[in-house]
């Protein structure tokens, strides 16, 4: 599959909407739409208005997303794809990448794209289409990456910009140990791995000479306590940051999940984090179907699956299972 015949000067990823969930999982397709072309104007178009890269999200996509299209909610309407103009008042993009599947919608803007890549009605609109169309969602992206740029694009760990992010995350995991990082939050109590668990495989990584860190976001401030007092030797740095690089926000998160040899999280934005910073990851799943749907775009996965243990119960994934897992990572660094 090679790549267009003249780089684009402008490309417009079109959605429908993008949640927190959605906008973090998404993250290393946004890195690679930049790494794939780096000299485009790279638009991002969230057909609903609702998008989180144009809220909390904002600072982690700056320097990649360079503008976001968010009035006129177009493809929703009903005539939207014969209506007299185009849509996004009048506006052409060289390429356009469409990530949903809706044929009205990308009939629509199917109108605003001179290179037009988009899976509705099995690619039937599209100026490419794909050998194979695989069933997790982050693989689809990546093979409309592919159809968009050649076969070099792939998924990016994203790269942060931001310089006190940069220089706070050196600072508060500096170069030299092998850390492993932990984020035992999720959005809810069924999607949580117990916190036990996590402080027994920190115990271990300390004793095989490497250094446990532990990532919390707002919701999990009852950890801090046992994390301390049970594994004094584990590292807290969002705690530690300075009020200047964000404490406890995506943007560190990231940014130390690039410093992260491996990591473990369950199926939630955390987890997602630490794979749009670059961290290979154990990711812990209560369900098959969406292991296979929401797999992150982490540089490795080892994904365990509590319905493979009998149930849809977190607890039944088996610490010793985690612990291999997560050696196997470690192994091929």
């Amino acid at each position: 599959m090679s790549k267009l015949p003249t780089p684009p000067k402008s490309v417009l990823v079109y959605s429908v909407e993008e949640i927190s969930g959605d906008g973090l999982i998404k993250l290393p397709f946004v890195a690679g739409v930049r790494a794939a072309f780096p000299d485009a104007h790279f638009a991002w178009c969230a057909a609903t208005g609702n998008c989180v890269y144009d809220t909390w999200l904002k600072p982690v996509v700056a320097g990649q997303i360079d503008e976001m299209v968010l009035q006129g909610r177009p493809g929703l309407g009903p005539w939207d794809m014969i209506a007299p103009g185009r849509p996004l008042g009048g506006r052409r993009f060289d390429l356009v990448i469409d990530t949903q599947s809706n044929v009205k919608r990308s009939l629509a803007m199917r109108r605003v794209g001179r290179t037009f890549i988009s899976p509705a009605a099995k690619f039937m609109f599209s100026a490419r289409k794909p050998a194979v169309w695989p069933d997790a969602m982050m693989d689809r992206m990546e093979t409309l990456l592919k159809l968009a740029a050649g076969e070099g694009a792939s998924l990016k760990p994203l790269t942060l910009t931001d310089p006190a992010i940069l220089a706070a995350a050196a600072v508060l995991l500096p170069a030299g140990p092998t850390y492993v990082g932990f984020a035992p939050g999720a959005g809810g109590p069924e999607r949580r791995w117990p916190l036990d668990r996590y402080l027994e495989l920190a115990r271990r990584q300390h004793e095989r000479g490497r250094v446990p860190v532990f990532v919390l976001g707002p919701a999990e401030r009852d950890y801090l306590e046992p994390i301390r007092t049970q594994t004094p030797f584990a590292l807290l740095p969002g705690e530690a940051a300075p009020p200047t690089a964000g404490a406890g926000g995506p943007l560190l998160t990231i940014a130390l999940a690039g410093r992260f040899a491996a990591g473990v999280a369950a199926d939630a934005g955390p987890g997602h984090m630490l794979a749009a910073g670059g961290s290979p990851l154990v990711s812990l799943f209560r369900e098959r179907r969406k292991a296979l749907k929401f797999r992150p775009a982490a540089p490795r996965v080892e994904a365990l699956i509590a319905e493979d243990y009998g149930d849809k119960l977190m607890d039944l994934i088996p610490l010793e299972d985690v612990d291999a897992a997560l050696e196997r990572l470690l192994a091929a660094r």
